[in-house]
């Protein structure tokens, strides 16, 4: 019997139950098979026959923390190309660059980029085969558009581009992008979410109409700072005006928002990032589902850099900049997920700031030295909590929180262990202002822990245990309680077919439901 033999029988019989098992028995293979090198997971996995896959990917299976979320991301760019207002004052990269609009083309996704020559087909296709080799399913998948504002190039280009990534998931071909929605509805790897990177300015009714006939259901905007005086000396080119125009329209179109904020921008203080920063929640124009979070830097090429070499300019310093985001993390409500906290951008790129690529991990040791606990979304996931779903453990309560934003009315719903405590799913359900006959929006249903396959038994995880179909079912008694005579659902085009099983059918870039009045 053979290395892999060996190491996968001892994972099917049972013998080796854990990672570091896993480790300790393939050291012992090599001394024993005489074998110069310990091989790597994914070359092991490569030799597994399919049915053994789902016993043996659990432990072979490399940064299980891609898809612990439930779904597996793919981040792809879009080619080299000029913002339309011009350049912020901190943006690096650019055409004279050969890189995305304020990436500096040495980030992970920019590498992938470049090194497929920006074609959205070959970067879908090699990211998809890169995570199956490390042992991840990618049934279930969050496509995520990056590299400036989308919105505001050719619109012949971007429905290429978006077309293009959904032939790659659907393994062939089609005519044009609706052949290709058909499609992946049914495809091996379906797209269940889909996320374009815009500003605020370049979010209008048409470019969100566009958006949605791709296939988008999230939107992320370049926010900053809620402080036209510090957006203006930067040269961004909106103002929270537009901050506020977008986020509305957005939401009322069903989509989730996102926003990126910059603390530590020229012109900024201490003070008044926070105070940008609780007025995010505090004021209901805004109220974002989601944040990243970038403390500014200071790289070659910019005229923030040119600044900063003359002595103009002092960017956060990592004793300035801990504190201040976790003074920040401590305000957000718990429907709110932060998706990211610092830059892709190589510390070696990065001439003044904050270099640790790891600034959540410090930010979270920071607040549990101040005995403050983080109650976004994403610090309480299931999976990121190590919250396994068994028979024997307690189970999770439903719990709504109702709120006012952006002219509408928010009923955030979940599945949640305590007051704030592990996260199993949620919905997102939208009342616009209306007399009650505009349709209910559900903006977003997501159940969280490792992704489980299309059709596969549940196991010890959580998805496929009927709590997205029991949110749903609680949106729609809420929605028809409010006087609401159907229920919109903004899904990813991989996703109708569930929604679809539960008596929902397509009404444009929506799946819809007529509603009985409670």
């Amino acid at each position: 019997m053979g290395y892999t033999d060996e190491l996968v029988q001892a994972i099917v019989s049972g013998e080796v139950t854990t990672r570091d098992g896993v480790l300790r028995l393939k050291a012992r293979l090599c001394k024993r098979h005489g074998l110069a090198r310990v091989p790597a997971n994914h070359e092991i996995l490569a030799e597994v026959p399919e049915e053994m896959r789902d016993v043996v990917e659990p432990l072979l299976k490399n940064k299980p923390v891609r898809t612990i979320s439930g779904v597996a991301p793919v981040a792809v760019m879009t080619s080299p190309y000029d913002c339309p207002h011009g350049r912020c004052s901190y943006c690096p990269g650019g055409v004279t660059n050969n890189s995305p609009q304020s990436y500096t083309g040495r980030e992970p996704a920019a590498l992938r980029a470049t090194m497929n020559d920006f074609d959205p087909h070959r970067q879908t296709a090699s990211r998809l085969e890169q995570l199956r080799a490390i042992g991840h399913r990618t049934d279930k998948v969050d496509l995520i558009v990056m590299g400036g504002t989308f919105t505001s190039r050719p619109e012949e280009y971007q429905e290429w581009f978006v077309k293009r990534c959904f032939d790659a998931m659907n393994g062939r071909d089609s005519e044009d992008i609706e052949s290709a929605h058909s499609l992946n509805e049914t495809a091996p790897s379906r797209c269940v979410g889909l996320t374009v990177e815009t500003r605020p300015d370049w979010f209008g009714d048409h470019q969100i109409d566009r958006s949605m006939r791709f296939g988008a259901t999230k939107v992320e905007f370049g926010v900053q700072i809620l402080d036209d005086t510090v957006l203006d000396g930067v040269k961004r080119g909106h103002h929270v005006v537009d901050v506020v125009d977008a986020t509305t329209r957005a939401k009322d179109a069903g989509l989730k928002v996102c926003y990126h904020m910059m603390p530590g921008l020229p012109g900024s203080t201490r003070e008044k990032d926070l105070r940008s920063f609780a007025q995010l929640f505090d004021d209901p124009r805004f109220r974002p589902d989601m944040l990243k979070l970038y403390p500014t830097l200071v790289v070659k090429g910019t005229e923030l850099y040119e600044m900063w070499a003359r002595g103009e300019y002092t960017p956060l310093s990592e004793e300035e900049g801990v504190p201040l985001v976790a003074d920040m993390k401590s305000l957000v409500p718990p429907w709110v997920r932060i998706l990211r906290i610092q830059r892709d951008i190589p510390a070696g790129l990065i001439e003044a700031g904050i270099r640790k690529g790891h600034l959540r991990e410090l930010v979270a040791d920071r607040m549990a030295e101040d005995g403050v606990e983080c109650r976004c979304i994403r610090c309480r996931e299931v999976g990121h909590r190590h919250v396994v779903a068994s028979s024997g453990d307690a189970e999770p309560t439903m719990r709504s929180i109702p709120y006012d934003a952006s002219g509408g009315k928010e009923v955030f719903v979940s599945f949640e262990f305590g007051d704030s405590g592990p996260i199993v799913g949620y919905a997102r359900l939208r009342l616009p202002a209306s007399d009650g006959a505009t349709p209910a929006l559900l903006r977003e249903l997501h159940v969280y822990g490792q992704m489980v396959p299309i059709d596969d038994a549940p196991g010890p995880n959580w998805q496929h245990r009927g709590y997205g179909e029991r949110l749903l079912t609680e949106c729609e008694r809420l929605a028809a309680e409010d006087g609401r005579s159907e229920l919109r659902i903004t899904s990813g085009v991989g996703a109708r077919g569930y929604y679809r099983a539960l008596g929902y059918d397509r009404r444009g870039c929506y799946m819809a439901k007529s509603l009985h009045s409670r």
